[in-house]
């Protein structure tokens, strides 16, 4: 931006200092503080020291050149100027002749293009700037809705050259209430010469100065997967087998305030997964490779955060309950408890601390293969291959410092661990897997960051690319 400001400087700089033309056309000269506008014919002199005390104007009085730029001057209120130019077009106009030895200089028509070229594409690259450095602010007040999009190419192995669209919005039900964090909704889409694809779309809307909350996510993908099969030993040693995997997801919660920061609140949620081209089939260990799951449950919340995509401060508690019937799927009834506890807390300038800890524990006879806890991807245990490791229970813990440096630019590192396991009585501390990384952090909307993080764990090292902060 300083070297935009810059560039645009200069520019004013020698525009104001190029002598014009009397065989120019009418144009604006810039005295400081008032345009006077340049006739055709006209051409202009500098005052003398008798126009300043109100007393008439002699044109035989020498004036000396203005070395600096060519300023066009008005005399003050109560003096004329003699009209000393038989061939000006307007006699009336109070401009002063220049004497010989200020002669003014032809700008070349061809300076005047390269020019007029050059202030078109400066203001395209200015539009682009211009829109990018305002996006991070709060415009929820004053526009139904703020909302910013982003494209950029990406590349993996498994996927190959992709591209993806993110397109992030901020909005306010009721415009007048400014203390409310404001609602959301997200859209994303991917594209890889691989075939894989991606849409969805996500959003929380807060209603009624935050008595109503109305969370929802959908999306539909067709991606290559690897696959190690179901169970901490199958991750651990089994070598990893190729699938697509074909996922349609629906979820939705409706939430009520209670009491202050407590919400108690209804969810439903569809999913069909299926999973072909397995080259190892029997890694599924005798399940269905496809599985259609509808399910319904009831949650009770506590929520102190500021900021729901990026809380400054506060604590975040939810507890829910989801069951699966078999009327509804096409597998046996299994249970969901899910328990999320997070707390936020700014340490100094910038800095803020944030810890997570999430436990899931899926029950029934059956619990289908694509609905069992993973640890791994771009939330929690960042530092593994999403669904390597994965059986009917998952806990996981994460400690990360957010570190802002440099206005929309930040920095965050972590530390955390995780487990998968068939059931509590069968939870083994030994097979604890480590985690920790570091990611960049650039505010895309207000409060709303992009993050790349970079995770290690027990296999090397994982990249991820999302929006919002992982917890």
């Amino acid at each position: 931006m300083k070297l935009t400001q810059t560039v645009a400087t200069i520019l004013l700089l020698v525009t104001c200092i190029l002598p014009v033309s009397a065989q120019q056309p009418d144009s604006l000269a810039n005295d400081g503080d008032t345009l006077v506008p340049v006739n055709q014919s006209s051409t202009v002199t500098a005052p003398s020291a008798t126009e300043t005390s109100g007393q008439e104007l002699s044109v035989e009085q020498p004036v000396a050149p203005n070395t600096d730029s060519e300023l066009l001057l008005t005399p003050e209120a109560g003096t004329t100027a003699p009209d000393t130019n038989p061939l000006r077009d307007n006699p009336t106009d109070t401009l002063l002749t220049a004497p010989a030895d200020t002669a003014l200089m032809q700008v070349p028509d061809s300076l005047a293009a390269v020019s007029n070229d050059t202030v078109k594409r400066r203001s395209i690259f200015r539009k682009l700037i211009d829109y990018f450095d305002d996006s991070n602010e709060d415009q929820t007040k004053h526009k139904k809705i703020d909302f910013s999009w982003i494209v950029g190419p990406s590349y993996s192995g498994v996927t190959k050259f992709t591209l993806g669209l993110l397109a992030s919005g901020l909005y306010r039900i009721d415009r007048s209430d400014t203390i409310t964090p404001p609602s959301n909704v997200t859209v994303f889409g991917t594209l890889s010469t691989s075939g894989f694809y991606m849409l969805g779309v996500g959003g929380l809307n807060i209603i009624d100065h935050d008595r109503h909350r109305v969370s929802y996510e959908t999306y539909f993908n067709s991606m290559p997967k690897a696959f190690w099969g179901i169970g901490y030993d199958m991750g651990r040693d089994s070598t990893a087998t190729s699938m697509v995997q074909k996922s349609y997801q629906f979820d939705a919660e409706y939430q009520y305030n209670i009491l202050p920061n407590t919400y108690i609140g209804a969810a439903v949620s569809f999913s069909y997964m299926n999973g072909h081209k397995f080259k190892r089939p029997d890694y599924l260990l005798g399940q269905s490779a496809k599985y259609t799951n509808t399910g319904v449950g009831v949650s009770l919340q506590y929520d102190s955060r500021d900021f729901i995509q990026n809380p400054y401060k506060g604590v975040y508690v939810n507890l829910k309950q989801m069951v699966f019937p078999a009327f509804m799927s096409s597998s046996e009834t299994f249970w969901r408890t899910t328990f999320t506890a997070d707390y936020y807390q700014r340490v100094w300038k910038g800095g803020i601390l944030a810890f997570d800890f999430y436990m899931e524990y899926n029950s029934g006879k059956e619990v289908p293969w694509c609905m069992m806890a993973q640890a791994g991807g771009g939330y929690r245990l960042r530092g593994y291959y999403r669904g390597r490791y994965r059986d009917k229970a998952m806990i996981e813990t994460q400690l990360e410092l957010r570190q802002k440096i440099y206005r929309r630019n930040g920095i965050a590192v972590w530390v955390g661990a995780g487990n998968v396991f068939p059931k509590f009585s069968q939870f083994e501390w030994k097979r604890t897997l480590p985690d920790y990384g570091i990611g960049y952090r650039w505010e895309f909307k207000h409060r709303v960051n992009i993050r790349i993080d970079y995770g290690r764990g027990k296999h090397g090292g994982f990249i991820t690319f999302n929006v919002n902060e992982a917890f």
